[in-house]
């Protein structure tokens, strides 16, 4: 007789937009992962998403210590806002609660560094929800950057931008607000794990808009641009103020790639190589992008395997937008320490799960307008 194992039990921390439209109903489609708590302080979440996904335990802001005391859950997801990242992590990782933490990482590197340190101590697992290290669509345009498809990769340019909403959290006067720490950091990684090499170098300018009331606090854009130890170049543009785009493309030496809608979880994703004039497109149908990560940490869990994405992959990020931060105050180059990687996204990590459908909303809106 075969016993099953027991599902993975997770409370998921936030009831924001994107924990309502992606986590959740992502968490609900997986067999062996059940949502097991809600974390808010909003009581009519807790009870429409309660019932809605079967959810036994709902607790306050104030009762999470006692929830992972408890023994109710194997681990949290943390959906908060990024300067809530590390207390919310810590305060799991320190009694053994696995944690998946929504990037960026945290705000600042004393946390990130406190986080790592929290999860070695305990042995509990910490990973960073840098989902796109298991979509088809990134991961086959580092397959053919790998197979030298392109020659040697020189040049990666990316732009990331929406209209954000009046008055959201990404707009508000705390730590890891603004279009660097929110989208920015799409470009960042992106530009990491196609050329696996970390950049020495950072220059920024910061576009400030304090005429819109939507920038008074947080800059409207960041234009960036990374050097890497072999000479090639990331550069982006990432913007609050800005219709929706989401592309990047990278030139090599004999060919270049294009990845449209290339950091969208909403949406497939379309890959172009351009080579000789000639134009070869492949469309990835759009996956559950929250599902797959959750399933790979799930399993990480289960087998103690070290994730890739690690805390230290957030780091990495973490250290470079700061970086990128003290270039723009400055108006100087700043060079950047790296945080060295022996483990980088390919295309063994894949993970596909069919789209969920939409989800009904409760006392919550879209980030962008």
């Amino acid at each position: 007789m075969t016993t099953r194992k027991r599902p993975l039990r997770m409370a998921v921390v936030g009831q924001g937009h994107f924990a309502q439209v992606a986590v959740l109903p992502g968490i609900d489609q997986l067999k062996d992962v059940e949502i097991a708590a809600l974390v808010s302080d909003h009581p009519h979440k807790l009870e429409e998403l309660g019932e809605r996904y079967r959810v036994a335990h709902r607790v306050g802001y104030a009762d999470y210590d006692a929830l992972v005391d408890s023994g109710d859950i194997d681990a949290v997801y943390i959906a908060l806002p990024p300067d809530l990242h590390a207390d919310y992590a810590i305060r799991a990782l320190r009694r053994g609660v696995h944690v998946l933490c929504e990037k960026p990482m945290a705000p600042t590197e004393e946390e990130c560094l406190a986080m790592i340190a929290a999860a070695e101590e305990s042995g509990a697992k910490l990973m960073i929800a840098y989902r796109l290290h298991f979509e088809p669509g990134n991961l086959a345009a580092v397959e053919m950057i790998k197979k030298g498809e392109l020659g040697e990769p020189r040049v990666f340019d990316s732009l990331f931008s929406m209209q954000v909403r009046d008055g959201n959290i990404r707009v508000q006067p705390r730590d890891g607000a603004g279009p660097l720490f929110d989208i920015g950091i799409y470009c960042v990684n992106a530009a990491r794990y196609l050329f696996r090499e970390e950049p020495d170098q950072v220059v920024a300018t910061r576009l400030d808009n304090p005429s819109d009331p939507r920038f008074q606090h947080v800059p409207e854009a960041f234009a960036v641009s990374l050097r890497f130890p072999a000479g090639q170049v990331a550069s982006f543009v990432c913007s609050f103020g800005a219709s929706d785009c989401s592309w990047y493309q990278v030139a090599g030496t004999e060919a270049r790639l294009e990845l449209d809608n290339a950091y969208e979880y909403v949406s497939g994703k379309t890959l172009t190589v351009v080579r000789d004039g000639k134009r070869r497109n492949k469309t990835f149908r759009r996956r559950d992008q929250i599902a797959a990560e959750v399933a790979y940490f799930a399993q990480c869990v289960r087998t103690g395997a070290e994730p890739e994405p690690s805390g230290y992959e957030g780091l990495a990020d973490v250290r470079i937008l700061l970086a990128i931060q003290r270039s723009a105050e400055s108006g100087h180059a700043v060079v950047v320490e790296p945080v060295r990687r022996d483990r980088r996204p390919d295309r063994g990590q894949e993970v596909s799960v069919a789209p969920h459908g939409k989800p009904e909303l409760v006392d919550v809106e879209a980030a962008s307008e």
